[in-house]
């Protein structure tokens, strides 16, 4: 996966959603934020400010850039992006990508109780291991 896919998919699960569910109109992007928030070193920001302005980023979101501030080169961690939503969720149907993000983590609790997920499955196949070797 390219870096501008995982910096787009970073920046719908930690922005786009969250002010989708809470049906803002409008909400902001500091690309600063991106970067630290996504441990991006070895000058990364020009990459962030691509990506966040790209039209595949905002056709995907349904959103129209609104403004961009920051130095006039637009690439610093200082560029911040307003965006706002061209369409209501209603408006584009079931979203598949959200439904699943929904559900990430469910099982989480669940696991916790095992001492995480690799234990679980530890447990599950030395239980399994157990009962063929009793037959």
């Amino acid at each position: 996966m390219k870096q501008a896919d995982k910096i787009r998919i970073f920046a719908r699960e930690k922005y786009v959603v969250p002010a989708r569910g809470q049906h803002e109109k409008r909400f902001c992007i500091r690309t600063g934020d991106v970067v630290r928030d996504m441990k991006l070193v070895g000058g990364r920001t020009p990459a962030v400010c691509s990506a966040l302005k790209t039209k595949e980023f905002l056709r995907e979101n349904a959103l129209r850039l609104i403004s961009r501030t920051g130095p006039e080169s637009g690439q610093s961690t200082t560029v911040t992006y307003t965006y706002e939503f061209v369409d209501t969720p209603s408006d584009r149907g079931p979203d598949r990508q959200d439904a699943w993000n929904r559900l990430r983590g469910a099982l989480k609790d669940v696991f916790a109780e095992y001492g995480g997920g690799e234990a679980y499955l530890r447990a599950e196949r030395a239980s399994f291991r157990d009962a063929s070797d009793r037959k």
